[in-house]
């Protein structure tokens, strides 16, 4: 379903040198799974997720999405994806209803299928009361609730879900895990980045932890506990990224 090999981003020009945003990461993920980028901020997950949504382009490496290239394919990428994060624009002057019809329609919707799709995500996400709430009036748990729907209505089989809890309350964060678990029991494959080790316990079958724009480990977190030896998960995590700190200042000194 996800297919990344030797995906690079640089960034020339900066006053110390070309900065790698990341370095040539790997990883499949498939239907049924929640597959996770864990690190933390400016690890490079966010870049490998506006990767895989077309947003940017890679320098180099292959990234494909349900077959279709990122950067050859971009508009048969979109429809296959449903973009989630917690900075996805919400439209102060519009409702609720109008918002994720307007995506629907983005997405070439017949209108017949659009509205029985809408139907049912406003009932299933218990949205039927704010329909024609405008985002201007919307708390920040509503506001992710539209994200969320209107990035499902066109019924895409891949959902990107990008820091999606950051800044969230505890019930609008379990709103989220709620949906993200609903997907992979659909069948669905999510990729799913966090800095937040318990999100990822919960949700991920399979993790790639990044750290300076690489993948340092990546597997389930018991095979990954079992071949590193520590149980605890965030224990876990903060070992591995301690380790590659550590190889990038040896790395640094021997070329400094």
């Amino acid at each position: 379903m996800i297919h990344v090999r030797n995906l690079t981003k640089i960034y020339n020009g900066f006053q110390e040198g070309d900065f790698v945003a990341l370095g040539g990461i790997s990883f499949d993920a498939m239907p049924g799974q929640v597959f996770g980028l864990l690190g933390p901020n400016g690890a490079g997950k966010s870049t490998a997720m506006r990767i895989l949504s077309t947003v940017l382009k890679p320098t180099s490496g292959i990234a494909l999405v349900n077959g279709y290239e990122v950067t050859e394919s971009p508009s048969d990428v979109r429809r296959q994806i449903g973009f989630v994060s917690v900075n996805t624009m919400i439209y102060d002057r519009m409702t609720a209803w109008e918002m994720v019809e307007l995506f629907g329609r983005l997405n070439g919707m017949n209108e017949d299928e659009l509205q029985l799709r809408m139907e049912r995500l406003f009932d299933r996400f218990q949205m039927n009361g704010m329909r024609n709430l405008l985002g201007s009036k919307m708390s920040t748990g509503m506001k992710q609730k539209v994200s969320i729907v209107r990035a499902l209505v066109h019924d895409p089989p891949v959902l990107i879900f990008d820091e999606a809890t950051s800044g969230l309350d505890v019930l609008a964060a379990r709103e989220v895990f709620r949906s993200v678990e609903e997907l992979r029991d659909e069948g669905k494959c999510v990729i799913y980045s966090s800095h937040i080790m318990s999100e990822i316990s919960r949700l991920c079958n399979l993790v790639a932890i990044m750290n300076r724009g690489r993948i340092v480990a990546a597997g389930s977190l018991q095979q990954l506990a079992d071949e590193h030896e520590v149980h605890d998960a965030e224990e876990l995590f903060y070992e591995l990224i301690a380790q590659s700190e550590r190889e990038h200042s040896s790395l640094a000194m021997r070329n400094g």
